[in-house]
């Protein structure tokens, strides 16, 4: 079983990329971020033509999340998290599927900072940080992944230096991060790689696709229950390489059935 994520940074303008994404690698589940559409515009058939069925949670021009699934259609346990009454942000889907607890997260970027966007981010993740409990509880295999908009170490970008003042790098939310994977929950990625250097993402800007200025924001979390199966995981970089690509390559990551 192999489960991947894909902030694909417009799902419209990006729809013939995603789709062939899709047939080439043939991810059991797919987790999408920055849909960027409303709900009545999503193009599940689409998705449907070539086998797989969606759920999804969408807003106009900004953020957005789906789960994709090859042959069924995932079953909805929640959309939202709970603790800000007025938070109508589309950042978060979970669903069952293939015997597997799947949240689809995009967490809030945070720049500028300090401010209160920065405010929003550490918020959202106590609040996502709660919602991981409650599933931990349950003791499930369960995989939350996503673009979780954080550098964990400074071995995850490409300079350091070069981000110290953005809000992805900032001490408040590696710690917040660094607070999931301490209440059980496994770092995928890094686990497979752990000397670093491995990027999900590359700016538009100032050549960084070119000159491999990348980081890794874009992160797959394992209860014990499903980190005991992990076979393998990396990142699909030649697609972010492609004509009228997202910005951030696809992450997958490989399990025992």
């Amino acid at each position: 079983m192999k489960i991947a994520t894909f902030n694909i940074n417009g799902i419209k303008a990006r729809l013939p990329r995603l789709l062939e994404w899709l047939e080439e690698t043939r991810p059991s589940v797919a987790c999408l971020q920055e849909i960027k559409t409303q709900d009545e515009g999503f193009p599940a058939a689409d998705f449907e033509k070539i086998g797989y069925h969606a759920i999804w949670h969408g807003q106009k021009s900004f953020n957005g999340v789906a789960i994709l699934a090859d042959g069924t259609m995932p079953i909805e346990v929640q959309r939202g998290l709970p603790g800000e009454r007025d938070d109508d942000h589309a950042r978060y889907l979970e669903a069952e599927v293939f015997g597997t607890r799947v949240a689809c997260i995009y967490l809030p970027n945070g720049n500028p900072q300090p401010g209160p966007k920065f405010d929003y981010k550490l918020r959202w993740m106590e609040r996502l940080r709660a919602r991981m409990k409650a599933i931990a509880a349950q003791e499930v295999p369960a995989i939350v992944l996503g673009d979780f908009n954080v550098i964990p170490h400074d071995c995850d970008v490409w300079s350091p230096t070069a981000m110290a003042d953005d809000a992805l790098m900032q001490p408040e939310s590696r710690d917040s991060y660094a607070r999931l994977l301490g209440d059980g929950w496994t770092d995928a990625l890094a686990t497979c790689n752990p000397g670093g250097g491995v990027w999900t993402y590359w700016d538009y800007q100032a050549g960084a696709w070119q000159r491999d200025h990348g980081f890794r924001i874009d992160h797959g979390l394992l209860s014990p229950e499903l980190a005991d199966r992990l076979e393998a995981c990396g990142v699909d970089k030649e697609h972010r390489g492609r004509e009228k690509a997202s910005d951030h390559a696809p992450v997958w990551f490989s399990f025992r059935v």
